[in-house]
């Protein structure tokens, strides 16, 4: 039987609907023992009913949509500098797989807690910050509930092991990336090229809003690489290496990918996407849990400027 990437359904725990308080001690274990399977076989998992609504996506992807339609010398004023994790990431400049001959066919606009005002498009795209910050905090909900999910799975007595390391201070590397992977019509190719290198994230988890057009690609165990087809009304979580680290390879951070479209009629089609990457505080230090020692300690910070350093 072919592998799939499961979806589990949080209807006992959705965002806004139901309380830390409220919520049953078995619809807890429950979505803790799907999602724990789910990351230790595939390391990706569909979440359907989660309280973050349509519009509330597609209010942020009208956003960046306009930011990204923008005259390159309007983006240019919000080009990311190489020393924060904040701004506009022009066609080409990121190669997330060092390995491959060119840099990504893609565009993104990334924003962390330290993203100040010259680095909101104010002027162009009034509406721009509100939307993000609205759905940031949405964000942030959700993935505290999964970090407390997945360390009842795991059986840890503390349901906040992983969660009290999140506290998105000041020092921490939580970043909403909008990415644009434009029309390839006329672009010029070039061998190797592709709009995502093969890469695996480098966090704690991911949650990914993907629009319909599709074309992200996620490794099984087996080497292959399996469709992550668009399902409506779901969100894509997945697992970052600081968590493959942390749990001993219990959890796995699976590659994945956006290749160039075989489709003409998909290849012309701009394609949009939302990462939420989830990162611990920078201070945290991150040990396997099980005190195998499998990796060295190292901590978030420094582990987020060495993968910093080879995908720029």
């Amino acid at each position: 039987m072919p592998v799939e990437i499961p979806q589990v359904d949080f209807t006992s725990y959705k965002v806004d609907e139901v309380s830390e308080e409220t919520v049953s001690i078995k619809d807890i274990r429950d979505l803790a023992n799907k999602l724990d399977h789910a990351f230790r076989t595939v390391g990706f998992v569909y979440i359907s009913n989660h309280g973050i609504t349509q519009k509330q996506i597609d209010d942020v992807l009208c956003e960046s949509d306009k930011f990204f339609k923008l005259p390159v010398e309007s983006k240019q004023k919000y080009t990311r500098p190489k020393d924060l994790n904040n701004g506009w990431v022009s066609l080409e400049r990121e190669n997330l797989n060092p390995e491959r001959p060119a840099a990504d066919l893609k565009e993104a606009f990334n924003i962390t807690l330290l993203c100040e005002g010259d680095f909101w498009p104010d002027d162009e795209v009034p509406g721009f910050r509100k939307e993000v910050t609205c759905f940031w905090e949405r964000c942030k909900t959700l993935s505290k509930r999964i970090l407390q999910l997945m360390a009842i799975g795991l059986k840890l007595e503390d349901a906040d092991y992983f969660a009290k390391c999140h506290t998105e201070s000041s020092s921490n590397g939580t970043t909403l990336r909008s990415l644009y992977y434009p029309s390839l019509d006329g672009l010029n190719i070039k061998p190797g090229q592709v709009r995502c290198g093969e890469h695996s994230d480098y966090g704690t988890i991911t949650l990914l809003f993907q629009d319909m057009i599709g074309g992200l690609e996620v490794q099984m165990r087996n080497g292959e690489y399996l469709p992550a087809t668009p399902v409506p009304g779901t969100i894509l979580v997945n697992i970052g290496d600081l968590m493959q680290r942390w749990t001993s390879d219990a959890l796995l951070a699976a590659k994945h990918r956006v290749l160039i479209p075989e489709d003409e009629s998909v290849k012309v089609q701009n394609r949009h996407a939302l990462a939420y990457f989830v990162h611990p505080d920078d201070d945290t230090l991150i040990t396997c849990f099980d005190g195998s020692n499998k990796y060295p300690p190292i901590t978030a910070g420094d582990y987020l400027k060495m993968r910093f350093g080879v995908t720029y």
